[in-house]
């Protein structure tokens, strides 16, 4: 090649990747903005309509039915592929054959109940983390007294169930409760911090969350974490009391006081934890005693009752119409948008109430709304979403020695500030696409779409970038390219965006299609770099 035609694939090849990342930065304006992203092509722009107002439906297909006026910028209306996006990490082959198979609603019926669904793959890969979700005892067993291990391993099991299970919806819901009643693992919570997880989180992630909170309220992990096991009837201590108001109940919009704080935190004086044994118990002589009131709740508290006092504390809050908005909005920004509507909120505040603070319950009405089926390419994936939504479409198995890829990607995804479990304040990790822009962040995540693609990782079973799809005579660059985009992304990008990736690898548009992995791997990457695969 001559140093002339160099310059010229090199410009053109610049040129492209110009193209690439001038779509993502419009496509994740508009994600942030929560919109449609209807927008982020001017030449196709819409006219302006009035604000969508949602409602809910009997069936989730109904609800699919009546958003079928849903477009995006990005994405062509299909809401099989919309729901495989939002209720999955990440949509294996299998997953779109068994969506089909079924139909929406008894897709969902088997998700909403994974007792029913087999997974045997993601309990194999568990096992490989011998210390994951173990209790106090187990841990302090198998491991030497403050270590961490257990602790990492948690996270990194937790990235496996993410990666390979079947119970892809209760694997996104235990996400978001994770971050709401958090507690950050590995920590000073060495040993009770891997069974909070299990006992807490994953226990009641579909059931009621009366009962999950409830179980939070009683965990070493929680208590010592939230410093309630320094509280005193003498010096009370405010942390796990405030924290339960604004993070993990009522939040702010309860208007609660410094004097409620106060209350809130003598209710709850007195739970504390045996340190040898890991398990909590409750200490009267530590416990504040006489009336208290938070917001609407008042109790005489005499002495005796404080155990008793502090489970109908919770309950009340468990109850409180605050804290059904809080947990609706919750579960409304991980499945509809960065800022969902407070109509599509109150909803599902009222399903929450109705129905004894199921979460499950809560999880159906979201899927029953036309919100959900309107909200199309509204959320971009974090960092983790990325990486394991990457692995899944890409249709990694796992394999001897599949230990060491996940330790990898944990680790990876520690450094992107999105390891499982791991953010330290109370809050949980941000779910919303601004708190993950930037440009070393995006940086991060190709590098790692390569090393999938390619397989750079061993010891997991990778299909290579050659036989993604399958092909036919006389097939292009741009039709091997649209392919492959319709299997990662499920849906065809734009001629003029394969074009961008197509050159972007250095290949020509009208040039038949690679066979080489080392070609194929780099249109690969390309599309699960850009807003096809990023936004969801």
């Amino acid at each position: 090649m001559s140093a002339e035609v160099e310059v010229r694939a090199s410009s053109r090849r610049a040129s492209s990747r110009r193209a690439l990342l001038g779509l993502g930065a419009a496509l994740a304006a508009g994600a942030i903005a929560g919109e449609s992203l209807a927008a982020a092509d001017p030449a196709e722009a819409a006219p302006a309509k009035r604000a969508f107002v949602g409602r809910q439906y009997p069936t989730a297909s109904a609800a699919a039915a009546a958003a079928r006026g849903a477009r995006s910028a990005v994405f062509a209306h299909d809401p099989r592929e919309h729901l495989l996006r939002r209720a999955t990490f990440g949509p294996r082959p299998a997953d779109r054959k068994r969506l089909k198979r079924l139909g929406i609603d008894a897709w969902l019926d088997l998700q909403l109940h994974p007792g029913r669904i087999d997974d045997g793959r993601a309990k194999k890969a568990v096992q490989r983390f011998p210390l994951a979700f173990a209790r106090p005892a187990a841990v302090v067993k198998g491991s030497k007294r403050y270590s961490w291990d257990a602790g990492f391993q948690t996270g990194q099991a937790t990235l496996a169930r993410q990666v390979f299970s079947d119970r892809q919806l209760y694997e996104v819901v235990v996400d978001v409760f994770a971050d709401h009643l958090h507690v950050p693992v590995p920590s000073e919570q060495w040993h009770t911090g891997p069974g909070y997880v299990r006992d807490v989180i994953r226990a009641h992630a579909f059931g009621r969350f009366e009962d999950m909170l409830q179980a939070a309220m009683r965990h070493p992990a929680m208590l010592s974490f939230l410093s309630n096991d320094e509280s005193d009837r003498r010096n009370v201590n405010e942390n796990l009391g405030r924290e339960l108001l604004e993070l993990h109940t009522v939040g702010l919009q309860a208007r609660y006081s410094e004097k409620d704080v106060r209350a809130s935190a003598g209710i709850l004086s007195g739970r504390t934890w045996d340190w040898k044994k890991g398990v909590y118990r409750f200490d009267p002589d530590r416990h504040v005693t006489g009336r208290l009131r938070v917001l609407g709740f008042s109790h005489p508290n005499r002495p005796g009752q404080g155990e008793a006092v502090g489970d109908a504390y919770l309950r009340y809050l468990a109850h409180h119409p605050a804290t059904a908005r809080t947990i609706a909005r919750k579960l409304a920004i991980r499945f509809v948008s960065d800022t969902p509507s407070a109509d599509l909120v109150n909803r599902l505040a009222r399903v929450y109430l109705r129905n004894g603070t199921d979460i499950r319950a809560v999880v159906t009405a979201v899927f029953r709304s036309s919100d959900f089926w309107h909200a199309v390419g509204t959320r971009m994936r974090r960092p983790l979403e990325d990486a394991v939504g990457a692995l899944r479409v890409l249709d990694v198995k796992p394999a001897a020695g599949m230990r060491q890829p996940l330790e990898w990607l944990y680790w990876n995804l520690d450094s992107a500030g999105h390891a499982p479990l791991r953010w330290a304040p109370p809050n949980g990790y941000p779910d919303v696409a601004a708190a993950w822009l930037g440009a070393g962040a995006m940086l991060q995540r190709w590098d790692l779409h390569r090393a999938f693609v390619h397989g750079w990782w061993p010891k997991l079973t990778w299909t290579k970038p050659s036989r993604l799809v399958k092909r036919t005579d006389g097939m292009t660059t741009v039709q091997w390219a649209a392919a492959v985009g319709r299997r990662l992304t499920g849906t065809t990008p734009k001629r003029a965006h394969l074009v961008a990736a197509v050159r972007g690898a250095g290949l020509e548009v009208g040039a038949p299609a690679p066979v080489d992995d080392w070609t194929c791997g780099k249109v690969a990457a390309l599309l699960l770099d850009s807003p096809y695969f990023q936004l969801r």
